[in-house]
């Protein structure tokens, strides 16, 4: 006992009990917890934010564009930068170990092996008109007439929620889903009739054409500039 207790110096740390300094933890589970759970949910499961760990998700979006939405955020919208050259507290290969940590743990081999997926990003121009046809075939039962909500679906056309969300952003749910909140991805909106890449094109231009110049302002502008 006595030449155990010798063994560390008196007034010495213990091996591994140094605290890392924030720039040098490279553990997933705590860089997830403290720089993404407060909005996509502890273990990815969702919450005001998408779940991260939707394997729907992580089949459409790869590495490289995850780790780009990560370091560089996603301006006008809620999704800071965290990346240190755009302002973050993050170095490059911390955000390289929350992206590996992210499809290492929560993505599954052949989530869509017998799909077809529409892409991650638009490929070509959405139409509003063929975009409100849509709407109504797919997203209207939940979502509610002019996108105003109802019992079954929150309001997707309310001003201030459009002006927090980029297109991509509204691509990326109408594809997914919300499945933390039992909305559907692409395939399970209309029974056996998945949305066509290009109607969640269409249904993406619609939904930005209701964006409002002055979301939540209780009125007009120029009414505001005379008082």
């Amino acid at each position: 006992m006595l030449l155990s207790g010798c063994a560390s110096p008196h007034g010495q740390p213990q091996k591994g009990s140094e605290i890392l300094a924030p720039n040098e933890v490279l553990e997933f589970g705590t860089l997830y917890a403290e720089n993404c759970a407060g909005c996509h949910g502890a273990e990815g499961r969702g919450s005001a934010a998408i779940a991260l760990s939707d394997p729907v998700y992580l089949a459409i979006a790869d590495d490289t564009v995850m780790r780009k939405v990560i370091a560089n955020g996603v301006r006008g919208t809620s999704m800071p930068a965290f990346a240190q050259s755009a302002g973050g507290m993050l170095t490059d290969k911390q955000i390289d170990v929350i992206t590996s940590g992210m499809r290492s743990r929560w993505s599954r081999q052949g989530t869509l092996a017998a799909a077809n997926p529409p892409s991650y990003a638009a490929t070509s121009a959405g139409n509003t008109g063929r975009g409100e046809l849509a709407y109504k075939t797919y997203c209207e039962a939940c979502h509610g007439s002019g996108g105003r909500g109802s019992a079954k679906g929150s309001a997707i056309t309310d001003g201030s929620f459009l002006a927090l969300v980029s297109d991509q952003g509204l691509r990326t749910v109408v594809i997914t889903g919300r499945p933390e909140l039992g909305a559907p991805d692409w395939r399970g909106d209309v029974s056996g009739k998945p949305m066509s890449d290009q109607e969640v094109t269409d249904v993406v231009a619609w939904l930005a054409s209701r964006r409002v110049q002055n979301s939540g302002q209780p009125y007009a502008a120029s009414n505001y500039a005379q008082h």
